[in-house]
């Protein structure tokens, strides 16, 4: 089942389970209300929907630079046998170049000092729904995620990993025909066949090169020299994954929520 794959996953990430901060300076009361009453509306939100599963979005950072609005996308699912919605993800590790599955809360979820408080609901049709539950209680998520994490991560590349791929990965077990998809690499071909784009960024040499220099936890030598060259980089955004699905799906549906 999912807690199995999450438990050992903790216990080979150093017991790492819950996204924690990484400064000792404590968050201001005023994101920690803040956080509460996007995860309490995100839940009134979900109870209301009748629905059992989403993706949800949440704007971390300031992307509008790249004309991005959201910078992390979870699974939330509703938990019957503990009777509460569960987000599920991957998250990198304090800047670091590793990273965790997490299986936490909605108020952990946006207890993290976001840029907006804003969320994006992608409700699937029953029928995707099905088919992605089904998938979280077996090993196939964990057989997906990678620790090498890079926060630009090649779509086509088994080399690194983010958090967005990882989900989108996962997502591509669960969609494609049974047994069709059972590592990334197959996720990847699946991906390419069935039509995903992904976001094209641009970045020029002086900023990658700030970027590889100072930051762990991106690297840009899975991507072809070709399009370094040209300083063009694609990855993986909440946006490009939204596009796929609601194509892929004609009876997907989105909701935003914020403060």
């Amino acid at each position: 089942m999912l807690r199995a794959f999450v438990l050992a996953f903790a216990l080979y990430t150093g017991g790492a389970l819950a996204g924690g901060a990484c400064t000792e300076t404590p968050p201001s009361a005023d994101s920690v209300r803040k956080g509460l009453q996007l995860a309490m509306k995100t839940f009134q939100a979900l109870e209301a929907s009748g629905e059992r599963l989403a993706l949800i979005g949440r704007v971390g950072s300031d992307l509008s630079k790249h004309n991005l609005r959201y910078s992390h996308m979870a699974m939330v699912w509703r938990d019957h046998p503990k009777g509460r919605w569960s987000v599920v993800h991957m998250l990198n590790k304090c800047a670091t170049a590793t990273s965790a599955l997490y299986d936490e809360g909605l108020g952990n979820f946006f207890n993290d000092d976001p840029f907006a408080y804003e969320a994006l609901l992608l409700f699937p049709s029953s029928a995707y729904q099905e088919r992605v539950i089904e998938t979280l209680g077996t090993a196939l998520p964990g057989g997906m995620y990678h620790p090498g994490y890079s926060m630009v991560a090649y779509p086509w590349s088994t080399r690194y990993q983010n958090s967005n791929q990882w989900l989108l990965e996962v997502l591509a077990g669960a969609l494609a025909p049974e047994g069709s998809v059972l590592n990334r690499g197959q996720a990847q071909s699946w991906l390419k066949r069935a039509g995903y784009q992904p976001t094209q960024l641009r970045v020029g040499a002086l900023e990658r090169l700030g970027a590889r220099l100072f930051r762990a936890n991106i690297a840009f030598d899975d991507h072809p020299v070709e399009l370094r060259f040209s300083d063009r980089i694609y990855t993986i955004t909440v946006d490009s994954i939204a596009d796929f699905v609601r194509r892929l799906d004609p009876g997907a549906r989105t909701e935003v929520l914020g403060l």
